[in-house]
């Protein structure tokens, strides 16, 4: 989930290190980001819905999407620290084949990429989880549903249980929204006269992950498709317990007046649910109950 910080909203799952106070530095060295790209050269044209397309980006031949790409695995930079990857992209790229145009992928900061909807960008893509601020200004397509989960060592050799967290070790992300519910969740223990969380930062992803497969924590806390996406790149050397808190609805934007447009991209994407393609991009990332069946247009009329 993207969080708001008072810089404004800011990606803070980041592939490369992000500086921030009070970080631990990794032991044992750190979990490589890696290429999990979906092909979708096989993702026909649908004429019917290609039709829906504004004459001006069809006649343009190209979909131009707004992205911050810092936040694996749904939109990041590959190993080039040029091209974006993820499956937030790879959507991307199949909506585009089923509209019959390109897609185009233009990097800005995630507190600029609303205000660039309809201008510098036709849609965003770029996990914006749907909020009644958002649906206010800007119609949302739903297409995935993302929450937080805790990660343990296969077999949870710990027994870590996500429901007893006072007196755990837990690793956590600098400057996320689970390390902001780990500081909330310590305090309550320390108030019922339990024993406080040990709560151990890093500033990337990647030395979380290490330091669990490491056994320096008992479990990390991340968003559910981080935590899905780690457990794939470690081959299954780690797992989730638990499940996925707090989940909830993330939509591609579209500006509010662009009726056109939308029943365009809400066609493309409900196409690649009904056809499985969405779903099995989310599997080549690893990342496993978070396809939604449905894209709904939020506001609801």
């Amino acid at each position: 989930m993207r969080r708001i910080l008072a810089a404004g909203l800011l990606a803070t799952l980041a592939v490369s290190a992000c500086s921030a106070p009070a970080t631990t530095e990794s032991e044992s060295g750190s979990t490589d980001s890696s290429d999990r790209t979906h092909d979708v050269s096989g993702v026909a044209k649908v004429d019917d819905l290609a039709a829906l397309l504004p004459a001006e980006i069809r006649d343009r031949g190209t979909l131009t999407i707004g992205a911050a790409i810092d936040y694996a695995p749904a939109e990041f930079r590959a190993e080039d620290l040029t091209t974006a990857i993820g499956y937030d992209v790879d959507l991307g790229k199949a909506i585009g084949r089923v509209l019959g145009v390109e897609t185009e992928v233009v990097d800005g900061e995630f507190a600029s990429l609303l205000p660039g909807i309809g201008t510098k960008y036709d849609i965003g893509i770029s996990s914006f989880t749907v909020t009644e601020e958002r649906t206010a200004n800007f119609t949302m397509i739903s297409y995935i549903t993302v929450g937080s989960s805790f990660a343990v060592k296969s077999g949870n050799p710990d027994g870590f249980n996500p429901d007893e967290l006072c007196g755990q070790t837990i690793g956590v992300q600098t400057g996320t929204w689970q390390e902001e519910e780990l500081a909330a969740f310590t305090e309550a223990c320390e108030a019922d006269g339990n024993e406080p969380i040990e709560v151990l930062p890093y500033a990337k992803q990647s030395d979380v992950t290490t330091n669990l497969v490491g056994g320096k924590v008992a479990a990390f806390y991340a968003d559910s498709t981080v935590a899905s996406y780690a457990v794939a790149l470690t081959n299954d050397q780690l797992e989730v317990v638990g499940g996925v808190r707090d989940a909830a609805p993330q939509g591609i934007v579209v500006a509010q007046d662009d009726a056109e447009l939308t029943a365009a991209i809400q066609g493309a994407v409900q196409h690649l649910m009904d056809t499985g393609t969405w779903g099995d991009i989310l599997d080549s990332w690893g990342v496993t109950d978070a396809a939604l069946e449905t894209a709904e247009i939020h506001p609801q009329a």
